[in-house]
């Protein structure tokens, strides 16, 4: 199996300080474990679409604004049977070892609305502050899911 993901990180700050969004999920083949919003890309979707799908589905927020947006380019009418998008990300991962391979975008945005209680699959999407993400992960890394833990470290990494 492989698949294709597009994963947010969104921030906001607020009286000074930085907090992302984070979310539970509880996959029926998995424990339970806190994630960025974020999923599999459709077939032909591009990843600025399926950033936007998967933030509404999974937290009931509206993606406004979106990091490195303005270097996307694509290929839209110069040939109609082959169209491609191509845009900076904040981050790739691709998974080296684990049940099944992906990769993935992660792209840093800001988003409005208000939070839902539960999402597509997803329960209490919230926001924690940068230092209290910083202590889970120091505390315990395996309570994030498998390809978050390194998007979270490389996201971490990035604020220094």
């Amino acid at each position: 199996m492989f698949l294709v993901n597009s994963r947010a990180v969104i921030e906001r700050t607020l009286n000074g300080i930085t907090e992302i969004i984070v979310q539970t999920r509880n996959k029926p083949d998995g424990p339970q474990r806190i994630e960025l919003p974020g999923g599999r890309i459709e077939q032909y979707e591009s990843f600025v679409s399926a950033l936007i799908r998967e933030v509404k589905e999974e937290t009931g927020l509206n993606v406004v604004e979106i990091e490195g947006e303005d270097t996307r380019v694509d290929t839209v009418g110069i040939d109609p049977n082959f169209e491609v998008e191509c845009i900076k990300p904040f981050g790739a991962y691709q998974t080296i070892k684990g049940p099944f391979d992906s990769v993935g975008v992660y792209f840093r945005c800001k988003a409005e609305g208000e939070l839902l209680k539960s999402g597509d699959e997803t329960k209490k999407p919230r926001w924690i502050p940068i230092d209290e993400l910083r202590q889970l992960m120091n505390d315990d890394p395996l309570q994030f899911s498998d390809v978050d833990r390194a998007g979270i470290l490389f996201y971490l990494k990035s604020l220094k």
